[in-house]
């Protein structure tokens, strides 16, 4: 996927001007990042050896309702679900008598009895503290620096207690210069923190990881930012550096003009297995929006500079990355520096349908491609359905009895989790799913409902006669009592074809992380947005039951090759598996 996303990118960053290395992104292909080339579309159902006609994605639609928004999959929707519950069992207000009642806290911070100077403190007046302090002598001065850093106090006062320390010991320990240290690189002192390099590169044999880590942050903001890269390799000798270590020096490195080696150091946190940070990635775009300067030795040409930044884009495509505001910015102020073009960008929204409500573009579909659809169908049969742990979640004679059931039935439209479904009203379950039966047979939809043997036993949730109903209007397969039925649920659905629906408030988070890489579980996360459907509301007695909108487009980084389309997250609410509904939409005017 990543890798035909860069060819194309060549492809067109190759026709620029050698002379004047001004990059042609206007000429692009259109839909350069599409996967592997291939256009999204439906995927019809292989036919059966039953079967004369093959329901086609288009021959139905489920009633669903007409607010968007309101998909179980939009950012901000589990937030507003849990509002909602906490309202209706009166828990917000609870919590804000709560927060009403809070005192403010106190305005000196103490820590083991131990009171913040706000000014420094003389020798004399340090040795009285150290003689009236509550905690053991020997710790005084580290406790007073940890107090010091935690109250954020002035640098002044944490260098007089380093002098009375130094006057009255000879001596300083590791553990009082690393909060010092810290101290100092926390409030911006960076000349400070190198003064402190030294002192404990001298006095010390080796620095522990927390040190180095703070070395390489204030190297990287000043121009020696290449003094960093010594610490680097060292701490890779003896742990992984993290993410945060790399993203500094490349911030410091493209700061100071070194574009060859922040694109060096960017590869190698790639090949670590590392997913880089947000504040790469800005650092990144905005070195390209400062024209790629590069330096004598092995610089980049602006045409390089700008296929590494079209390749970061594929990696949020293919990664399924959805940047925040200020990183959206970036990208945006650099298609705006591209000489010799005229991206326009904007913040906008997308319609239900999907198209862009700024360039009146239409996004691609989120229908997996074939070879997605069977890539994908194999994946969740071999790692899901059947897994290492597949008696855990069923035996293999029920299995088997289960596959054969749906060899002799005609293709289904939607594919209930019946116990899920029902279970949103409780004492009224076999009424709840009756009615969602009827609604999927008034709309002409071929159904499967799933669930256990114990809701045949009629009771008061299980009415023997809503359970002669249902089984009349729907096809329906009831598995051990001991089973998992969301394998079963998930094999219907996939093996009915591209077109199936299923019913179920069940995220399949669990599901989804059985599969063995990131590109099936991308896969999977896609189908299941363009597949799962959810009830919309509660269901009043004698009222239609509708459905959350599913959305037809994919969420997603796209181009048209005269526009792109960045998803960019613009709220705190979103949750992991939701996606974002704000875009930025970027159009090469002529």
């Amino acid at each position: 996927m990543g890798a035909t996303f860069l060819f194309q990118a060549r492809l067109c960053l190759y026709g620029l001007s050698q002379s004047s290395g001004i990059i042609h992104l206007g000429k692009m292909c259109a839909r350069t990042m599409c996967t592997k080339g291939i256009k999204p579309g439906e995927r019809k159902s292989p036919p059966r050896k039953n079967d004369t006609t093959i329901r086609q994605t288009e021959s139905f639609k489920v009633r669903q309702m007409p607010s968007f928004p309101t998909s179980v999959f939009a950012a901000g929707n589990a937030k507003r679900t849990t509002e909602m519950l906490k309202r209706k069992t009166a828990l917000a207000s609870l919590e804000q008598e709560d927060a009403a009642g809070d005192q403010p806290r106190r305005r000196g911070f103490k820590t083991d009895g131990l009171v913040a100077p706000d000014r420094p403190l003389s020798p004399t007046e340090w040795k009285k503290q150290l003689e009236e302090a509550p905690c053991s002598p020997e710790r005084f001065d580290v406790h007073m620096m940890t107090l010091l850093f935690k109250t954020g106090a002035e640098l002044d006062i944490a260098k007089s207690l380093l002098t009375f320390v130094a006057l009255e010991t000879g001596t300083m320990s590791y553990q009082l210069l690393l909060q010092y240290l810290t101290l100092c690189v926390k409030g911006g002192h960076d000349a400070e923190a190198l003064d402190c390099y030294q002192i404990m590169r001298g006095a010390f044999p080796a620095l522990e990881t927390g040190a180095s880590s703070l070395f390489i942050k204030a190297f990287s903001r000043t121009e020696s930012w290449r003094e960093a890269l010594p610490i680097l390799r060292d701490m890779k000798k003896v742990i992984a550096p993290s993410t945060r270590n790399y993203s500094d020096i490349i911030s410091g490195a493209l700061l100071h003009g070194a574009a060859a080696p922040a694109w060096q150091l960017y590869d190698e946190v790639l090949g670590e297995g590392l997913t880089p940070l947000p504040d790469t990635w800005r650092a990144l775009f905005e070195g390209g929006a400062r024209g790629g300067r590069a330096e004598e030795e092995g610089g980049m040409s602006p045409a390089e500079y700008g296929e590494r930044l079209l390749g970061v884009l594929g990696y949020m495509r293919d990664n399924q990355v959805y940047p925040e505001r200020n990183l959206a910015d970036a990208i945006k102020t650099w298609f705006h520096s591209l000489p010799g073009h005229h991206w326009r960008g904007e913040w906008t929204t997308v319609s239900p349908k999907g198209v862009c409500k700024g360039c009146g573009s239409e996004l691609e579909s989120i229908q997996l491609t074939p070879e997605e659809y069977t890539h994908l169908e194999a994946r969740v049969m071999a790692d899901i359905i059947q897994g290492k742990d597949v008696f855990q979640k069923t035996t293999a004679e029920e299995l088997e009895s289960f596959k054969a059931f749906v060899k002799r039935k005609p293709v289904f439209d939607v594919v209930v989790d019946g116990l899920n479904v029902a279970n949103i009203v409780k004492g009224r379950q076999s009424e709840m799913l009756l009615a969602v039966v009827c609604e999927l047979e008034r709309q002409g939809l071929t159904s499967l409902v799933l669930g256990r043997k114990h809701m045949l036993r009629p009771s008061a949730s299980w009415d023997r006669r809503n359970m002669g109903l249902i089984q009349k209007k729907a096809h329906c397969f009831f598995t051990e009592n001991t089973s998992e039925d969301d394998p079963f649920l998930l094999y219907a659905t996939l093996h009915s074809g591209n077109h199936c629906r299923f019913l179920s408030r069940d995220l399949m988070r669990d599901h989804k992380a059985c599969l063995p890489d990131a590109l099936t579980r991308r896969l999977f996360f896609k189908w299941q947005r363009g597949h799962q459907l959810v009830i919309h509301g509660t269901v009043a007695q004698g009222r239609r039951v509708g459905f959350q909108m599913i959305s037809p487009y994919d969420t997603i980084v796209q181009s048209t090759g005269v526009s792109w389309h960045v998803p960019y997250d613009d709220s705190v609410d979103r949750s992991s598996y939701e996606v974002p509904q704000s875009w930025l939409c970027l159009t090469n005017k002529p």
